[in-house]
């Protein structure tokens, strides 16, 4: 009886040695360990990225520029003024002149009488109250009126600052019965005029 059961035993063991499988069956994997794990490497990798980027450090505010205002450009006023007219600065003309009146006429007073056609010379008597010497070049010019085919007299000489100098216009007198005027002023060299005007007044009978 006993070798009935033994070997019962023995064919039941074998038998189930031949049905087990070769290779231990592996354990089913957690697919939410699995997905729980991918995503904190996600995550980690995500953070790593971010701490490697440089921080969007606010730039300082550009200073807008202010505009300046605009410089104004000294414009030189026009004048007509003859007593206003030189080559200097305010204060410090170069040409200037002026004339005493009780001595500025040295010919022909004013209201002189003349006959129709009649020749003459005007002188006056003017000082150089420029910065500048008066040389060649320096004339008397005409400035408005009757010119009575007036024709300045060269200086003919260097008129020093304070110094006083005679000036003189040949004329000749319309031939028309009347009262006439005749103003000049000074030029410089380049023809620039300065200075007061002196007249001439005649009366044509």
């Amino acid at each position: 009886m006993k070798a009935k059961v033994s070997i019962f035993v023995l064919l039941t063991a074998l038998l189930l040695a031949a049905c087990a499988p070769a290779t231990p069956i592996e354990p089913t994997p957690d697919v939410l360990a699995i997905r729980t794990s991918a995503a904190n490497t996600v995550v980690a990798e995500f953070t790593l990225t971010a701490a490697m980027l440089p921080t969007n450090t606010p730039l300082p505010p550009t200073e807008t520029p202010t505009p300046e205002a605009p410089t104004a450009t000294p414009t030189t006023a026009f004048t007509t003024d003859p007593t206003l007219i030189a080559l200097g600065t305010p204060g410090e003309l170069c040409d200037d002149f002026s004339f005493d009146l009780a001595t500025v006429d040295v010919t022909i007073l004013d209201g002189s009488p003349m006959t129709p056609g009649q020749e003459f010379v005007k002188t006056w008597k003017i000082k150089n109250t420029g910065n500048c010497s008066w040389g060649d070049g320096y004339s008397l010019t005409y400035s408005y009126g009757e010119r009575m085919d007036g024709v300045p007299v060269p200086i003919g000489t260097v008129v020093q600052t304070d110094q006083e100098v005679d000036v003189s216009v040949n004329f000749k007198a319309p031939t028309a019965i009347g009262e006439y005027t005749s103003a000049w002023q000074m030029t410089n060299a380049q023809g620039i005029p300065f200075g007061k005007v002196v007249f001439v007044k005649i009366v044509v009978q």
